[in-house]
């Protein structure tokens, strides 16, 4: 027979079985579809050697007056500022405290006793003293006048740090007057679930017993900030508004309720910056006449050009506006003409309309659901978000996008977790990217595109905990749970290790056969077609894999004998002509993929001579 041609339709499909989606793509990791063919993505490598504390959840570029660029980075620990390969922590204070001889130091131990009254912080916070003596022996001021982060709280009034060096020598109430300066309470990494008195819906089971249902025992962290001007903006959820002056980078952020104006929200779910009319939104915040009490549906805007004037009067553009679909607010994007808010079961448009009403809102959907705050992405005029069970794109309406990938989504997620789950664009290739955890784990191990451009699926493995696109910088930047900053798109090999390894970049096809399957097949031959341009190896190669069965039920890999196979598996070099293989079954499919450092390979269009054959 003449050379069959195999070429696919581009982009991935999992809601039809490998039989049904003849013609198509079964399987990727870490390609992407440019043109209608598949290609492995760029690499990345470190931004710098330096890492920062905790796991970072949100990223905002942005650049001052003075030309300076920075990359706002918060985790579940710490708020830093990026800059030139260092951070700076800019993580606001809660308290200051002054305490008198607050140390007890025992001879052998590394722990230190602190006293003070109502502190309220919690294992993890930190605090940095100053103006403490020595405390005899080798536990000096210079060791105690430093950032410490709390090991545990013995009460109230009482909790333990780690000192860096053993204590030699014992003292009590001694360390003279002390500044405490407490950062704002730690966050949490991962949503865990609690049982117990209190946990589940009321009544489930009897009076004074223990519920034996589980429930989320808190929020993760996350932030929200947007720039005013030169100077940022930082929320963390349902915590205070801060702002840090980029007239003084070294300073902490600080509360806008210090600053000199009137009525500012103490409690927030979401900040934003409204760019063409200079207002700050704050989403679920308390209302200007309950100062405190939370209300989750609340939005309230600033005075225009203003981010400390909250106060509604005759004589400025300060207000707000309650939602009245929904429990809670969940999320808020802006887009080129409007502004995006999502409650638990609605959509919203929020439009800058003037004096005297400053914003109007309309519902522009109902039973419309979204998976977690930075599960939405806006690109140019169009907004893309995962909501439960559906993606769904906003495009002057909203409407659900077809995916070919629903289902292998959906059915391995952990919903425990969701509120890591984030959207991110990539937009040099036209792409929109979720990352999110499968149901195995607990942190973010997966990922799905939509290529709008193309209109296509693709998935992949990779674990990455923020992103933004290329701006401040030419590439995307991302954050891994290994604390570093990644500049994406940059080479062609993985940079998390020393030295890089190879992308485990693949695409596997589904079967095609001969007429309906009702005949085996013999392949004897494979032309390869894939190009490594871009590729800095001299001798470039990938493993090209035919894959032959005789049942949609039956294995890959088994070995009819000796000489005629189910797979066959070939690396594929440059200048590869043809591959000879002997191989029989009823349907084949085809595997690309790259073990290889400082590749970059695209399939073209291989071909396989395959013949009719009958049972040996």
């Amino acid at each position: 027979m003449p050379l069959t041609r195999l070429q696919f339709r581009p982009g991935v499909d999992r809601e039809k079985t490998s039989y049904s989606n003849e013609g198509g793509y079964r399987s990727s990791n870490l390609i992407r579809f440019r043109e209608g063919f598949p290609e492995q993505i760029g690499g990345w490598v470190k931004q710098s050697a330096n890492r920062f504390l905790g796991t970072c959840r949100a990223l905002h570029p942005f650049v001052t007056l003075a030309r300076t660029t920075y990359i706002g980075l918060g985790t579940q620990l710490k708020y830093y500022l990026a800059s030139g390969g260092a951070y700076t922590d800019i993580t606001p204070i809660r308290e200051t405290a002054t305490l008198s001889g607050p140390f007890a130091a025992s001879n052998g131990f590394t722990t230190l006793t602190v006293t003070d009254t109502s502190h309220g912080a919690i294992a993890g916070d930190f605090v940095t003293f100053s103006g403490a003596t020595s405390l005899g022996g080798n536990v000096t001021a210079a060791i105690l006048n430093a950032e410490h982060e709390i090991a545990s709280i013995t009460s109230s009034n009482v909790y333990l740090i780690t000192l860096s060096v053993t204590a030699n020598a014992s003292a009590s109430g001694n360390g003279g007057t002390v500044t405490a300066a407490y950062q704002i309470n730690i966050g949490l990494n991962t949503v865990v679930l609690g049982s117990g008195w209190g946990a589940g819906t009321w009544g489930a089971d009897g009076y004074g017993s223990a519920s034996t249902e589980s429930v989320e025992t808190g929020t993760l962290r996350l932030w929200s900030h947007d720039s005013f001007g030169e100077d940022l903006l930082i929320n963390p959820r349902d915590g205070g508004i801060y702002y840090w002056d980029a007239t003084s980078p070294s300073n902490r952020a600080t509360n806008i309720t210090a600053a000199t104006g009137t009525s500012q929200p103490q409690v927030a779910k979401q900040i934003l910056v409204s760019d063409k009319d200079r207002h700050v939104l704050a989403f679920g915040c308390d209302p200007e006449t309950n100062a405190g009490v939370q209300d989750p549906l609340l939005i309230r805007f600033s005075n225009q050009e203003s981010f400390t004037d909250w106060a509604s009067t005759a004589d400025n553009t300060a207000g707000d506006l309650r939602l009245g679909v929904g429990t809670t607010f969940v999320a808020a994007v802006e887009t080129n003409r409007e502004t995006l808010v999502f409650t638990d079961v609605s959509l919203h448009s929020m439009q800058f309309i003037g004096p005297p009403f400053t914003f109007g809102i309309n519902q522009i959907a109902s039973n419309t659901t979204i998976m977690s705050p930075n599960a939405v992405e806006a690109v140019q005029d169009l907004v893309f978000w995962m909501g439960i069970e559906d993606f769904y794109v906003y495009a002057g309406n909203t409407a659900k996008l077809p995916c070919t990938l629903r289902g292998y989504v959906f059915n391995d997620i952990n919903l425990l977790q969701r509120e890591k789950i984030f959207a991110c664009s990539n937009s040099s290739f036209g792409e929109v990217w979720w990352f999110y955890p499968s149901s195995a784990s607990d942190e973010i191990d997966r990922y799905v595109v939509y290529n709008y451009e193309q209109k296509v699926w693709y998935y992949g493995i990779l674990t990455r905990t923020a992103w933004i696109d290329r701006g401040v910088e030419d590439f995307p930047i991302a954050t891994g749970v290994d604390r570093y900053l990644y500049l994406h798109e940059n080479g062609l090999n993985d940079g998390s290790s020393d030295p890089a390894s190879a992308l485990a970049s693949s695409i596997e096809t589904s079967q095609i056969d001969i007429g309906d399957g009702e005949q085996l097949m013999f392949v004897r031959r494979m032309i390869p077609d894939v190009t490594f341009d871009g590729s800095t190896e001299s001798s470039p190669v990938v493993t090209f894999s035919l894959l032959t069965r005789n049942f949609p039920g039956a294995t890959f890999n088994e070995t009819s004998n000796n000489t005629v196979t189910r797979t066959s598996t070939s690396p594929v070099e440059q200048f590869t002509n043809q591959v000879f293989v002997r191989m029989r079954g009823r349907s084949v499919a085809l595997k690309v993929e790259n073990s290889t450092t400082n590749v970059q390979w695209r399939l073209g269009t291989p071909r396989i001579d395959l013949r009719p054959d009958g049972r040996r």
